[in-house]
């Protein structure tokens, strides 16, 4: 796994004001202002979609001539040269590009079927990819997915003439599958496969599939180094998340560690991919530990399961389990030799049927088992790929999905900048894309997943690092619908670690409200693409902000909610609150934006209490908005409304409120 690089968070002052921006045009408009407020009374998608042709290669095609023409297939856009093999290190030894039917007797796409311990890795230092294939093994929707057709591309012996030495493998590339058609000459030394290889000498499918993952990447070298979630996610479109165990420190708290257990049975259980890794520096990559686990070495986890103790009918009674994971390593050897190690002695506590269900064999195939404490204390990174369900066809739970294409671009007008960094960089940072969307449970969890474009097919060129990229989530006003200009009472609810990595992932639990993602690179006038997918349990309406302000009116949209409640009001714009029942001191997180065309025309916060026949008013306070007036907190006494407005009633407001003339400070 690719080691990452953290940069550290900052958060901006909620007083902060952008005096360099401008804007493009005020329109009717004079003022606008932001109200933030407090009460207190008286006492999908479809993820398997079509595929697109990777370098306009049509497979059925290409196949239809080369058996017309009765010639094997010789694919130009990825040649038998050694562009296709390495930019920098060449492979130790002479090359030669062999047909499988060169290399074994008998040749085939699967051997017995497919599975995780099919793989050995070879050469290259993909270990990475090598375990993430032993991951997609395991599950059949998703290798037939990434290897179509492959009863059609299996070898026909008693139809030899059929075969064209042509093969075709599809890959999640940012948003879409693209089908990737390659030949079947493969790199060897002195008649033996260099690269990822099977066991089993005539058995080919993960050769051929690393082939066109090489020619999607650049070439071979290409995937010397990478991160098994990433591949996971190409072969997926799963949803990627990194997990610091060494920081976490999982091992040290019971309660979290149990809690970190479960998550990880659920992903597995509804067919997510997991894998791990140690943290090595150079000198000590692929280096084997006294406990038999690897440095620097990509694991793949191929079962997490609560395992019964005891013997017979005494194991069922007593109903006590321990927690167990189970990994392989890519190079089908060298194993875990401690507790729970293939021939350990706490097998013993495990009756024969239980072992039997497991599989347990003491070989040295590269699988083996942990205990979950163990797992945390020795690993430091794990990656977790969920695979999201956003089929309506399904008695699981159902994910809304919000998939969007965007990119950080650079423009030498502020208003027009997309590019402006991190929350370090105050002065800019607000000039990145901005992402609305809404929580309309009272509480909703959010999966927000922010990946970049794939940078390996730049590494011949000295070019593939990953950009350092995060994001921020702002819970915005209930009316919010243009740009933030500054950040004055909006709340930053969560910002994530900026990193180097392909994929930065969060999930949440957020209340009711609006909120805004800003996704950005660390440094400010860094360019790149970048996909954003925004997961809810109903659909959320993300969308971009592309308006800095209102044109000529300004309509701010009517939010409902309904025991008290408040009601924002300006020159016939209104927010309302949600209700708060049954209390008589409720506290109401409320924001509101209004853009006036009239400063002498006040704001109005009414309070009312919500009655099934009729809303009882409590009273209001009117505020003049005026960009002399303090922006701290102040708390106001609740009045009558109309010619009584001088009267007052029982209860008080807390309010903030701030107002600018200039209508892009906001």
């Amino acid at each position: 796994m690719y080691e990452t690089a953290l940069a550290d968070r900052l958060h901006i002052k909620s007083n902060l004001v952008y005096k360099e921006l401008d804007f493009w045009g005020r329109g009717n408009m004079t003022s606008s202002s932001v109200v933030s407020l407090q009460f207190q009374g008286s006492s999908v998608r479809t993820m398997f979609s079509t595929a697109t042709s990777y370098k306009n290669q049509h497979y059925s095609e290409l196949k239809r001539k080369c058996l017309e023409d009765k010639e094997l297939f010789e694919d130009p856009e990825f040649p038998i040269t050694n562009a296709s093999l390495f930019y920098r290190k060449p492979p130790p030894g002479m090359v030669e590009w062999k047909r499988p039917r060169e290399i074994s007797d008998g040749p085939h796409l699967f051997v017995e079927g497919i599975s995780s311990h099919d793989l050995n890795q070879g050469l290259l230092g993909n270990c990475w990819f090598v375990a993430a294939c032993s991951c997609l093994a395991l599950k059949p929707d998703l290798w037939q997915k990434v290897i179509p057709d492959w009863k059609e591309q299996e070898w026909d012996s008693k139809h030899l003439e059929n075969y064209a030495g042509i093969f075709h493998f599809q890959f999640w590339v940012f948003g879409e599958w693209v089908d990737v058609v390659v030949d079947d000459r493969l790199p060897s030394i002195n008649g033996e496969l260099i690269y990822c290889h099977s066991k089993v000498k005539n058995e080919f499918w993960s050769a051929l599939l690393e082939k066109a993952y090489a020619k999607l990447s650049g070439c071979y070298e290409s995937l010397d180094g990478g991160n098994t979630g990433d591949a996971v996610v190409d072969f997926s479109g799963a949803v990627a998340e990194a997990i610091n165990l060494e920081a976490e420190a999982f091992h040290k708290d019971q309660g979290r560690m149990d809690k970190l257990f479960e998550d990880l049975f659920k992903v597995y259980d509804r067919d997510g991919i997991i894998s791990c890794s140690i943290k090595a520096s150079p000198s000590e990559i692929e280096a084997r530990m006294a406990c038999g686990l690897v440095k620097g070495h990509a694991y793949s986890v191929t079962s997490v399961k609560k395992v019964r103790l005891g013997h017979g009918l005494i194991a069922y009674f007593q109903n006590e389990t321990i927690p167990l994971i189970r990994m392989r390593n890519p190079w089908g050897k060298i194993e875990w030799n401690g507790a729970w190690s293939d021939s350990s002695a706490e097998w013993k506590k495990v009756g024969s049927m239980e072992r039997n269900k497991l599989g347990i064999t003491v070989e040295d195939d590269g699988e083996f088992w942990m205990e979950f404490r163990d797992w945390c204390k020795y690993f430091t990174d794990a990656d977790v790929c969920r695979l999201i369900n956003t089929s309506l066809l399904t008695i699981d739970k159902t994910w809304n999905e919000v998939m969007i294409l965007g990119s950080w671009t650079k423009n030498a007008e502020p208003l027009r900048n997309r590019c402006g960094g991190c929350m370090n960089h105050k002065h800019t940072f607000l000039q990145n894309p901005q992402y609305l969307f809404e929580v309309t449970k009272e509480v909703d969890e959010v999966l927000i997943s922010l990946q970049q474009r794939d940078m390996k097919i730049h590494r011949r060129i000295g070019q593939g690092e990953n950009l350092t990229i995060g994001f921020a989530v702002f819970k915005v006003e209930l009316n919010r619908k243009y740009r933030m200009h500054d950040i004055i009472t909006q709340l930053n609810v969560q910002t994530t670690t900026y990193i180097n990595a392909r994929t930065v992932f969060m999930r949440a639990m957020l209340p009711k409200g609006r909120y805004m993602i800003i996704p950005s690179t660390f440094k400010p006038e860094t360019l790149g693409e970048f996909m954003l997918r925004v997961y809810t349990n109903v659909d959320s309406g993300c969308r971009e902000l592309t308006e800095h302000q209102p044109r000529m009116t300004c309509w701010s949209k009517l939010t409902g909610g309904a025991d008290p409640y408040v009601i924002v009001s300006c020159e016939g714009s209104s927010v309302r609150s949600t209700v708060k029942a049954d209390t008589v001191k409720p506290v109401f997180d409320t924001r509101a934006i209004f853009y006036r065309k009239k400063p002498t025309k006040p704001i109005t916060v009414e309070v009312w209490n919500s009655n099934a026949v009729k809303d009882q008013f409590l009273g209001q306070v009117v505020l003049t908005g005026s960009v002399k007036d303090s922006t701290n907190p102040q708390r106001l006494q609740l009045r009558k409304s109309g010619r009584a407005m001088a009267d007052e009633m029982p209860g008080s407001i807390t309010l903030r409120i701030v107002t600018s003339t200039e209508l892009t400070d906001m």
